[in-house]
């Protein structure tokens, strides 16, 4: 399927120079939605994957509907205040300033293995610190999966050495 033809380019946004991938017609798309979603649980069917594991907010769209497919748990990163129970904190680098991301201490066990789930890659900022919670609570990543990355903003890169895996990949910005 040619998911490119539901995303919808918005030029200088948010800011001048920026070409920003807006999702929004692809999730109104119930076949572009239910194909991404099929391609990762097939992605994943065989991988002996034990929960999925997505960032607020939009990751939280394809991540739940993630682990209902797979018949798996599914376990959210959070910004921080947004957690009832005793957490796990991992800061990370913004363009201007800093932000920080939680999981729940007892959300995983050790070994448990996850697959990370966003809408968007780009610089990796926020992934990096959802795979450092992982890597602090020593659960394995089996990937990170995203249904677009922007090429050259270093975000696969920042996520060393966990593997990477995208539906779309754009190189302009």
């Amino acid at each position: 399927m040619d998911l490119d033809k539901y995303v919808r380019n918005i030029p200088d946004f948010p800011k001048p120079g920026i070409q920003f991938k807006d999702i929004t017609t692809l999730l109104k798309e119930g076949e572009a939605l239910k194909y991404i979603i099929d391609h990762w649980r097939d992605r994943y069917a065989d991988k002996n994957v034990d929960y999925i594991v997505a960032t607020e907010a939009r990751g939280f769209i394809f991540g739940t509907a993630l682990a209902y497919a797979l018949g798996i748990g599914f376990v959210p990163v959070r910004k921080p205040g947004k957690l009832p129970h005793d957490t796990l904190e991992m800061g990370y680098d913004l363009e201007y300033g800093t932000d920080k991301l939680e999981v729940h201490v007892d959300a995983l066990e050790e070994g448990d293995r996850v697959v990370l789930i966003d809408d968007l890659l780009a610089t990796g900022g926020t992934m990096e610190a959802t795979a450092k919670l992982m890597d602090a609570l020593k659960v394995e990543v089996v990937e990170a999966a995203f249904v677009i990355e922007l090429n050259g903003l270093g975000g696969r890169e920042r996520l060393a050495p966990h593997a990477v895996f995208s539906l779309l990949t754009y190189d302009e910005v």
